[in-house]
């Protein structure tokens, strides 16, 4: 599992030279000038002669934190970073780590990313304590091992949590792990939008087939019912939704509707960051795929991850 904790290869050449930051929001350009600071730590001299010192590099806390809303540039300067540091390193969404733990084990999961350059760790948004307090103990021991973090998510980390669970333990390990951070706020357009306006495409029915075949070219693509994906998401642990699309260029779903369940809208979601990762495009029919949120959802506590969903749909059926 360990092998496929790399950046997603829309970001294989992500670097800290090619991000663009937008000149109407300064903090982008103050973010990627925190981030080669950070970066430093690694790239700087760590000997010299009797008569002439190193420099050293710059003190700071072992891990930065990227907070800021969607499509800024976070993953991007998250992925740039990785490629900076010396191996090992290594790279992955919040819910691969824990999924990490889950299948190896916590000291396994501990031994075989301690010594790490880099734990870069992308969209880090809870839905449970448990997983809050096991991470927060995980990067503890990391970085007492040497290695330094980084991560981005949509709510700075002492907000982790928030509107969802009010346990006293559950606060007090929020405010533990934010401490280990330098936290650094981007503002900014949702790059993804700022040439794409309205909706997800939807595309009439019986016209999915064909047209996801013609956007796969010569690759593989699907054709499933929106509900059997949906039912068929139950019974995958998320963490293996990255194996149901390997060598995928793109999906037909066909019927779709708004989902009813909660639980469902999550797991659609984290189905979905998986085809944005791989560039998996999507053809569908029925609502459009941005539609498939209701009012409730939208205005609960998980209502930034189905707005960053909502983004990601509308890029990939464009």
């Amino acid at each position: 599992m360990a092998s496929y904790l790399l950046p997603p290869r829309q970001f294989e050449d992500s670097t800290l030279d090619n991000y663009r930051p937008d000149p109407d929001y300064p903090s982008q350009a103050e973010a990627l000038e925190a981030m080669r600071g950070f970066a430093s730590g690694w790239s700087a001299p760590t000997g010299g002669g009797w008569f002439r010192r190193a420099k050293r590099a710059p003190a700071g806390k072992p891990g930065v934190y990227l907070d800021g809303g969607f499509g800024v540039g976070k993953t991007h300067l998250l992925a740039a970073l990785w490629h900076l540091a010396p191996a090992p390193r290594y790279f992955g969404t919040f819910i691969e780590y824990t999924a990490l733990v889950g299948a190896l084990g916590y000291r396994e999961t501990v031994e075989l990313l301690s010594g790490a350059s880099l734990i870069a760790i992308d969209e880090f948004e809870l839905d449970d304590p448990g997983d809050t307090m096991v991470m927060t103990r995980l990067l503890g021991e990391l970085v007492a091992s040497g290695s330094r973090i980084a991560a981005t998510s949509n709510t700075p980390p002492n907000a982790l949590g928030e509107g969802r669970f009010a346990a006293a333990d559950f606060l007090r390990e929020i405010h533990s792990m934010a401490a280990n951070f330098d936290v650094m706020r981007i503002d900014g357009l949702d790059y993804r939008r700022r040439h794409i306006e309205g909706h997800a495409t939807a595309v009439p029915a019986g016209q999915v087939a064909a047209r996801a075949a013609e956007l796969a070219g010569s690759g593989e693509w699907t054709l499933d019912a929106f509900p059997d994906v949906i039912a068929h998401l139950a019974k995958v642990h998320p963490s293996r939704y990255v194996k149901l699309i390997d060598d995928l260029s793109a999906v037909g779903l066909e019927d779709v509707a708004p989902l009813a369940s909660q639980t469902d809208a999550l797991r659609f979601v984290a189905l979905v960051d998986r085809l944005y990762d791989a560039q998996v495009r999507v053809v569908a029919s029925g609502t459009p795929l941005d539609e498939v949120f209701g009012d409730d959802m939208l205005a609960g506590g998980y209502r930034k991850k189905y707005l960053r969903a909502m983004s990601r749909l509308i890029a990939l059926t464009s």
